[in-house]
């Protein structure tokens, strides 16, 4: 496949799309926090309750593999992440350290996304795929078909790098300020910060995904 005769992303519709989305945001998201929440309120440990908040990320990938014959890697994303928490709840159990336990998690994550960077494909490409596609097979092979395009090999491998290094520098900021804030003052920075760099990112990626693919769409033009 050259250059000029990339394909263009398949569409699946509305109901494609709402098939492939509410299981994964309910399984992997909806039910994992208020598991979570309801196990905690109710005096269950924090390691039990994100133990059993995981069953659901595990269900949608037994689901996954039995209904497409291959495991989701959105679900695989989710599980690390819970994994990484059960992590931290083990080894911090002082108040100070039961604050910066949420930093060491985003830490360890930003980690994994410079490690995967080691792998064939950064884990980046794995999570831009369930958001830029549908789920349908076409869509899939769409987006894995792109791997064999240079510039977007370039692109997800930077969207990786800079969500890890993100990830790792605000780890260490509420790190260093757990120790300078007093409690009340952390509570508020740990629940804020996180969603304004989160957002950051998210934007970031946007912007940054949509130049590359200009360039890509002005370079095949070019070609033509």
């Amino acid at each position: 496949m050259t250059v000029e005769s990339a394909p263009s992303v398949p569409r699946a519709g509305l109901r494609g799309a709402l098939l492939s989305w509410v299981p994964t945001i309910v399984l992997n998201i909806v039910l994992p926090i208020v598991t979570y929440s309801v196990l905690t309120d109710r005096g269950v440990g924090e390691v039990p309750a994100l133990l059993i908040s995981g069953v659901w990320p595990v269900l949608e990938t037994v689901l996954s593999l039995a209904i497409r014959r291959k495991i989701d890697e959105f679900s695989i994303f989710v599980l690390i992440f819970l994994g990484l928490g059960v992590v931290a709840a083990l080894g911090f159990n002082s108040p100070r350290l039961l604050l910066i336990k949420e930093s060491v998690v985003t830490g360890l994550f930003g980690v994994v996304l410079l490690g995967s960077l080691l792998a064939p494909r950064p884990l980046m490409f794995y999570f831009g795929r369930r958001f830029a596609t549908n789920g349908t097979p076409e869509s899939i092979d769409w987006w894995n078909g792109l791997w064999q395009y240079p510039n977007f090999r370039r692109t997800q491998r930077v969207i990786t790098i800079v969500w890890g290094v993100a990830m790792c520098a605000e780890a260490l900021l509420r790190i260093v300020l757990a120790y300078q804030l007093s409690t009340d003052a952390m509570v508020v920075v740990s629940n804020v910060l996180p969603y304004v760099v989160l957002v950051g990112l998210i934007t970031w990626t946007i912007t940054y995904g949509k130049r590359q693919a200009r360039a890509a769409q002005a370079a095949r033009a070019a070609v033509a």
